[in-house]
């Protein structure tokens, strides 16, 4: 079979062309790599309330408090079971694994209900803020939920959470390249 000039020129273009389509296709369709955070970002992200919330040895607590720092925060019943103490530590391990820069992290801990935290339960996790959320009232959009650990940014941002069962390495990973990127906090 004998091609004419103009179906060599065609067959010789399509040689060449086939792989830029082939990377395009590839590029467009393919499954996208992950991302190299591990918590959710939350886009839009929250801000957290500028009114102040009740301590429960006595006066207030306010976000402003602690501007300027990354805070982790959970929330939890005041009674405090198993999962409640298991955040609590997480965000403690997590706090001090960052070593150096554990300075620029605080904690706070949101009772979402009327029980007073026990004291002695609590101990372990000296230097977490234990504030009362007001009654009936959401302190930001997402920090009700008490499955997740959230962290807020230096200007009051809550832009990122993580999972029940997240691997606290990858955790860390991302709090210290965050704190690594910031030049705030």
């Amino acid at each position: 079979m004998k091609l004419g000039p103009r179906a060599k020129l065609v067959l010789v273009m399509a040689f060449f062309a086939a792989p830029i389509a082939a990377s395009f296709l590839a590029y467009r369709y393919s499954h996208r790599p992950p991302t190299a955070n591990h918590g959710e970002l939350l886009l839009p992200p929250a801000q957290v309330p500028a009114k102040p919330l009740q301590r429960p040895v006595g006066g207030t607590f306010s976000f402003g408090d602690v501007r300027g720092k990354w805070v982790l925060v959970v929330t939890d019943s005041g009674a405090c079971g198993k999962d409640c103490q298991s955040k609590l530590y997480l965000v403690r391990q997590l706090r001090l694994a960052v070593g150096r820069n554990a300075e620029r992290i605080a904690r706070v801990f949101i009772v979402d209900d009327a029980r007073a935290p026990d004291a002695a339960a609590l101990e372990p996790y000296a230097g977490t803020e234990v504030v009362f959320q007001p009654e009936g009232a959401v302190v930001a959009p997402g920090l009700s939920d008490r499955r997740h650990v959230y962290l807020v940014d230096p200007h009051g941002n809550v832009m990122m959470r993580w999972r029940p069962g997240d691997d606290p390495k990858g955790m860390i990973r991302d709090l210290e390249l965050l704190l690594r990127a910031s030049q705030i906090g």
